[in-house]
């Protein structure tokens, strides 16, 4: 079993904290980022090999030298989980300016700036995995989600992109797309019109869609994989998600 350094950003919460459990069950190091550390620090966690830094993924140069201190306790990084991401729900000719932005450097910057940080070094030692989650948003447009759609989108985009650049070094580029889920995602969302409209599509599936637990199992399947094989993309949701 493998058992390098495991990054994982926006480990707070959701997808995130999830991840962390899996990973911290099979005894490996973690470096978990995130804005919130306390909740991170809170979470059921053998935190005997476990580093918390409170990192905003947009600051590459902390970003940076929170993943250079956990290399030195632990080595160098074999996964980097760009998870780390912001749903902010509204109506393009309402929304905020800046909620596209925000949104736009999270999603998208956040995780150029991971991959951009631990890339080079997995290319030198032609091993390391760099799992991005995304979202079915990421290649399916929904009302009231323009700016967000735009942010998936380019998780899509990059991680192909980086995937066909650096294939031929033996690292992997994997991504995963959850349909809705219980997450905070939505806790952050300033348009009652747009966030009661969601509510009522979720009313749809029962009121209870995908539990990250599963996304969780998601990601490690496709770390457990052989360095040979890459899972490029797992598309995951509730069973009772129609779009």
């Amino acid at each position: 079993m493998k058992k390098g350094l495991v990054v994982i950003t926006g480990a707070s919460s959701g997808f995130g904290s999830e991840i962390a459990k899996i990973f911290n069950k099979d005894g490996y190091p973690l470096l978990l980022l995130g804005r919130r550390i306390e909740k991170i620090k809170e979470l059921p966690l053998n935190f005997d090999n476990v580093l918390v830094e409170k990192v905003d993924v947009t600051d590459i140069s902390a970003f940076d030298s929170a993943i250079k201190k956990a290399e030195e306790i632990y080595g160098k990084t074999d996964l980097l989980v760009n998870n780390a991401g912001i749903m902010l729900l509204g109506n393009v000719m309402a929304q905020d300016p800046i909620e596209w932005k925000n949104m736009l450097d999270t999603n998208v910057l956040g995780v150029l700036n991971g991959t951009k940080i631990v890339l080079e070094d997995m290319k030198n030692r032609h091993h390391g995995t760099i799992i991005n989650m995304s979202s079915i948003a990421g290649f399916k447009a929904f009302v009231n989600h323009a700016a967000y759609v735009a942010s998936k989108f380019g998780v899509h985009g990059l991680s192909e992109t980086i995937r066909q650049e650096v294939s031929g070094s033996g690292v992997r580029i994997s991504l995963v797309a959850p349909g809705a889920a219980e997450t905070e995602l939505l806790t952050h969302v300033t348009d009652q019109n747009a966030l009661s409209d969601y509510n009522d599509w979720k009313k749809s599936m029962g009121g209870i869609t995908l539990d990250p637990v599963h996304v969780a199992e998601s990601v490690k399947f496709i770390y457990d994989m052989p360095q040979e094989v890459n899972i490029r993309e797992i598309d995951i949701a509730a069973t009772l998600q129609d779009a």
